[in-house]
């Protein structure tokens, strides 16, 4: 009989049950639901770490680094979303080139499966807080930057291949809610810069007696002059006006 892996349903009570190979599309596709549900890329970063450690056969904790390759190619890394204080100790933010090849393989694998840390002389720090295995898995990646989700266990030899499977499963389903999130962020943004430039309009329409033309072109101007984005002279003229100097 294949391994059940038992979800907690007070924390998402929408997760049904599932044996491996067995109504994962629905786990899936409720996690998607869970994921898509959130207001922010932050909020979805929270919520993809949390469903990690229920839908990852064996994951005991699960985090979210973003890794960064410097000037000189030195690489740091640091965590964006955790479930515990163990994966913040795990995932410290320290330079991750002394830990090869753990970290250093995700530059160009999209899964690195860490079997045993005790056995792995990349795994002494993962080995010293506990943790036995890691499953990370690529989120995003470019030339200078990776987002990686990893699962953690505290028994050694985990996280085998359907685990891997799965795991990239949900990570691509975890990456087009982080998109999503990240459009709807920029979206709210534009619009509260748009209201933003528009109540300094109004105001220098009325301060300076011109136009609706002539005030947002005053107000390029003096951007440019002053070398200040737009939106933050904004804010400056709107924050002026409302304290009456």
């Amino acid at each position: 009989m294949p391994k059940r892996f038992v979800l907690t349903a007070s924390e998402f009570p929408d997760l049904p049950r599932f044996y491996a190979g067995l109504d994962l599309a629905e786990t899936l596709t409720v996690a998607s639901q869970q994921l898509h549900g959130t207001i922010n890329p932050q909020g979805t970063l929270r919520t993809a770490v949390r469903l990690a450690v229920h839908i990852l056969p064996g994951a005991e904790h699960a985090g979210i680094s973003v890794i960064e390759r410097g000037p000189r190619a030195e690489s740091t890394r640091r965590t964006v979303a955790w479930t515990d204080d163990v994966v913040r100790s795990a995932e410290s933010g320290h330079a991750v080139d002394a830990q090869p090849p753990y970290w250093a393989d995700l530059w160009t694998a999209p899964v690195v499966r860490m079997e045993d840390s005790e056995a792995d002389d990349g795994g002494r720090a993962l080995s010293a807080l506990g943790l036995r295995s890691a499953l990370s898995l690529r989120l995003r990646a470019d030339k200078r930057r990776l987002t990686v989700l990893t699962a953690y266990a505290r028994k050694p030899r985990v996280f085998d291949e359907m685990a891997t499977r799965i795991g990239r499963l949900f990570t691509a389903h975890v990456s087009l809610a982080l998109d999503a999130a990240s459009e709807r962020e920029q979206l709210t943004e534009a619009m509260r810069t748009r209201d933003l430039i528009g109540q300094a309009t109004g105001i220098l329409m009325e301060r300076l007696d011109m136009d609706a033309a002539e005030a947002f072109e005053s107000l390029v101007r003096a951007s440019q002059r002053e070398n200040i984005k737009l939106r933050d002279l904004a804010r400056r003229i709107v924050d002026s006006h409302g304290t009456g100097s």
